[in-house]
């Protein structure tokens, strides 16, 4: 099979990423883009002009876009764990697999997509045991972050106030004469 058969079997081949862009976001809009793809240039400000320019930057964004029209747009079946392992846009698409319609996607379905995630990280990290993790402490929310940090400072300013009165009164207790700050060392 040469090169030129290869790169026919790929829809990618010969498409600019503005215009996959454009179809899907013309298609599913921004926030669906966002709520399957978890990239930020479709929630802040959500443009084809500065995705487009994220995009071009970020290669992990870009094959995720990619991906996304790929086995949701064109709704191909999903690809060979080899074939996977590619970029999209190197991947030979079989013969036999012929672009559909668009997959009906709604942001209900994201969020489950999201939940079925998490709980499968969940249950890797339990199955993995406290072995795997147990150099890793569980990390405070920022909130009690803050209270944790007032208390530190509270607690060092209360111990350093608390040495120097020690300080102070061991001094005063063992000078037998107060006006003369080195009769300790005399002795």
């Amino acid at each position: 099979m040469s090169n030129e058969t290869e790169y026919q079997n790929n829809p990618l081949q010969g498409v600019g990423l503005q215009t996959i862009l454009t179809e899907i976001v013309d298609h599913y809009g921004f926030k669906i883009l966002y709520a399957y793809l978890n990239i930020n240039c479709f929630k802040t400000n959500p443009s084809i002009e500065s995705s487009l320019k994220f995009l071009k930057k970020t290669d992990w964004a870009r094959e995720k876009v990619e991906s996304f029209y790929l086995y949701k747009y064109k709704n191909l079946p999903r690809a060979s764990a080899k074939q996977f392992e590619l970029p999209p846009r190197d991947r030979i698409i079989p013969e036999d697999h012929k672009p559909g319609k668009p997959a009906e996607l709604t942001l209900k379905q994201a969020e489950n997509i999201r939940e079925m995630r998490i709980k499968r990280a969940e249950e890797k990290e339990q199955k993995m045991g406290n072995r795997a993790y147990a150099h890793k402490k569980p990390r405070p929310n920022k909130a009690e972050n803050l209270k944790t940090d007032n208390a530190k400072t509270e607690n060092s300013k209360t111990e350093s106030s608390k040495a120097k009165n020690t300080r102070t009164e061991t001094s005063k207790s063992s000078n037998q004469d107060s006006d003369d700050p080195w009769a300790s060392w005399k002795k």
